[in-house]
């Protein structure tokens, strides 16, 4: 009886370690398929945040490409290029022409009597840019230059009769005088500069003033085309001479607004190159994401054949 009792008492803890011993294992490699199981799911969250950040990275840069960002900058000058002046007086005919500085014109002497013309002008006929048959008398003027010392030019016209309800000079400016001058088919030129530029006008009875600006626009072939803005202000001219009179006085004055030459240009704000950096640093997390899923897959297949072996082993050993 006790040999039998000491064999028992010596089995039982032998059938406990037996029993004991795989469910640890077994919870083991349960905790380790769950946190593998686990870190797929990330590894799958993260590509498609991935895939994501690709297509809307992709489409930001396709969108900026068809909407340029419009961008103006200033540049300050002491001295413009001189503009020229083209004015169609018609039956009217210049008085005088004079430059003056720091916005001082001095008193009118002898209105309505031809004075000095101390501007450099030019006249030229030339046929009509749109009907092709009617020929144009036009006056070219250089325009004022120094805009530091705000120089300006004063003009006076005189018309003597007229049979119209209203009376008006049309002119239109264009960006250099001197190319004017230089250009060998000064009437091509001329009627080039009507297809381009707007015209404007100013009223018989008044001191019209015009402040100029430049605005220059770069195109995305890359060429160039020249804008003014005009601000005008009138002032009514009080005729103060004796007897009355059926003509007519014109007073037009020129002088730039500011110093500062606006640069208008679309800029495309999509760089191709943080595209690119972009997307290969997403490309390169996707590729570490998938070698750390690739030994994932491969330990859990490794741990499923552990636990597969152990317990055929076990159960052999029931067997």
């Amino acid at each position: 009886m006790e040999v039998h009792e000491d064999a028992s008492s010596v089995i039982l803890p032998d059938s406990e370690l037996g029993t004991t011993a795989p469910s640890l294992r077994f919870s083991k490699t349960c905790l380790k398929n769950v946190f593998s199981v686990i870190l797929l799911f990330i590894y799958l969250l993260l590509m498609a945040v991935a895939v994501f950040l690709v297509y809307q990275t992709i489409s930001d840069f396709r969108e900026k490409l068809k909407h340029p960002v419009m961008s103006v900058s200033y540049k300050e000058v002491s001295l413009y290029d001189a503009p020229g002046i083209a004015f169609y007086p018609g039956k009217a005919r210049l008085l005088s022409c004079k430059h003056h500085y720091y916005d001082h014109i001095p008193p009118l002497r002898n209105p309505g009597q031809p004075g000095d013309i101390e501007c450099t002008t030019r006249r030229i006929n030339y046929t009509d840019p749109f009907t092709n048959q009617t020929m144009k008398y036009a006056l070219v003027v250089q325009g004022p230059r120094d805009v530091k010392k705000k120089e300006l030019v004063f003009l006076q016209f005189y018309l003597n009769e007229t049979d119209q309800d209203f009376s008006a000079i049309d002119y239109l400016l264009f960006s250099s005088f001197q190319e004017f001058i230089n250009s060998p088919e000064k009437a091509e030129f001329m009627k080039d500069c009507e297809s381009s530029y707007s015209s404007w006008k100013f009223s018989g009875g008044f001191r019209t003033w015009v402040k100029m600006s430049l605005v220059k626009t770069k195109e995305e072939d890359g060429s160039e085309t020249v804008e003014f803005k005009q601000e005008t202000s009138v002032v009514n001219y009080i005729d103060q001479r004796t007897q009355p009179r059926s003509d007519q006085l014109f007073f037009v004055v020129f002088e730039w607004k500011d110093p500062f030459i606006q640069t208008v240009q679309d800029i495309i704000t999509a760089n191709p190159w943080n595209m690119i950096a972009l997307l290969c640093g997403i490309f390169l997390a996707l590729f570490k994401a998938a070698d750390f899923a690739k030994l994932s897959v491969k330990w859990m297949i490794k741990i499923r054949k552990r636990h597969l072996k152990r317990r055929s082993q076990v159960m052999n050993h029931i067997n």
